[in-house]
């Protein structure tokens, strides 16, 4: 029979039961404690984990993972042409860790109607595009069919250029190109989309990539790039360093020169700015975990000498200092366990429900989302759980050693 366990127990079911002592409030206390702390450390990881791949997913949805371009190419969508053939598609859909291969071509324009103009970037996809994501970001009509060919010139463009310029599906409009003549091109919205991503929303119109080879005069096999998705982000940069020297050597037929980058490296301002949200977790968790210890160890303080006059007793019947610590440790334990499982059930509750029902709303053109974004991850929860048990016994054992200063002739004194 373990002794420690026993005494433990009875400590601290006794309490449960209605036992008044001083000490009840400090130990609701310091269950709260913990359970608010648990609470925030794993709402705090899950909205900033869900934020960071909402947002991210949305500047890969426009740009893929890793995109292939002319190492000649500048900023602007104004792009120099790469030619690509059916074996440099093969070759890099053999590419370990690569999910998926499409090609692309861009055209700057101006869209004019009766009352208004707005600059563009027409983005020009063939048959071999992953429509998923536009297809999740859809509120009216759908995407454009490049087989299709009784529907000419299909375009999809966002809410916030349809907004601006009044437009709607079924409804055309005008797109000027301005080079060394000005041409235009009479286009019908087959959908609107909206991802209130707005620095991608205000600009980018999809449409047939044939057409925008047309615009740029291109041979049929010239391109603005290759996007690339991969299978797993985490290996991103591992698999963009391959596809970079694989593609450093290679040239085409009109000996043009590729650059392979990363979603990363196009986009270094807005990644740069969700790895510092990281610092804010960590912030979070250091302060949730610190307010929980010091509950906890002003709990077990006030338990402790509540119990100076058992503690002798324990003392004076033989029972060793170690052994008297376990008994407190134990009951230290069966607090933090409790604070735990309250923690738990009030973070997953919210998570649960904010991830159904999306009650807690955000400003889309603040934080690029209509509602908070949560992201359930069994493991990080887990993980959270663990570090937060482990650290806090721990935590206990300080505060223990004051059992080793209470003497028996002075404790049974005042009994």
């Amino acid at each position: 029979m373990n002794l420690e366990l026993f005494i433990a127990k009875r400590i601290h079911f006794n309490g449960e039961k209605g036992e008044k002592r001083a000490s009840s409030p400090a130990i609701k206390i310091a269950v709260a404690g913990v359970a608010i702390g648990l609470a925030a450390m794993i709402l705090a990881l899950s909205i900033v984990v869900g934020f960071k791949k909402e947002v991210r997913n949305k500047v890969v949805g426009f740009g893929s993972h890793i995109q292939i371009t002319n190492l000649a190419n500048n900023s602007t969508y104004e792009t120099q042409p790469v030619c690509v053939t059916p074996e440099l598609i093969s070759q890099l859909e053999k590419t370990e860790g690569i999910k998926h291969v499409e090609v692309f071509a861009t055209k700057p324009g101006i869209i004019k109607t009766d009352s208004a103009f707005q600059g563009v970037v027409l983005k020009g996809v063939g048959t071999d595009y992953d429509w998923d994501f536009f297809k999740q970001n859809m509120i009216a009509g759908t995407v454009i069919n490049p087989d299709d060919t009784t529907h000419a010139n299909q375009a999809i463009l966002s809410g916030n250029i349809a907004g601006k310029l009044n437009l709607k599906t079924g409804d055309s409009f005008l797109c000027y190109f301005v080079g060394e003549n000005i041409r235009f091109r009479k286009f019908y919205i087959t959908g609107i989309y909206s991802t209130n991503f707005e620095d991608y929303d205000k600009l980018f119109v999809v449409t047939d990539i044939n057409l925008i080879k047309k615009l740029n005069d291109w041979d049929d096999d010239e391109v603005s790039g290759i996007e690339l998705l991969v299978n797993d982000y985490d290996r991103l940069d591992e698999i963009q360093q391959r596809v970079f020297v694989d593609m450093m050597t290679y040239r085409d037929h009109k000996e043009n020169t590729f650059l392979a980058r990363s979603i990363k490296e196009l986009n270094p301002m807005i990644f740069n700015w969700l790895e510092l949200l990281d610092m804010n977790v960590v912030v979070i968790i250091i302060l949730m975990f610190a307010i929980s210890v010091f509950t906890m160890i002003s709990g077990l303080l006030i338990i402790i000498l509540e119990r100076t006059n058992m503690i002798g007793m324990l003392k004076t019947l033989g029972a060793r200092n170690l052994s008297i610590r376990k008994t407190f440790l134990y009951v230290s334990s069966f607090l933090i366990l409790k604070g735990m499982f309250w923690g738990n059930v009030i973070a997953i509750a919210i998570l649960v429900i904010q991830k159904n029902f999306g009650l807690v709303k955000l400003d889309p053109e603040t934080y690029y989302v209509s509602e908070m974004p949560v992201d359930i991850n069994v493991l990080y929860i887990l993980l959270i759980n663990a570090g937060t048990l482990i650290l806090s016994i721990v935590a206990m054992i300080g505060p223990s050693y004051l059992i080793a200063k209470i003497y028996p002739a002075k404790s049974l004194r005042f009994e």
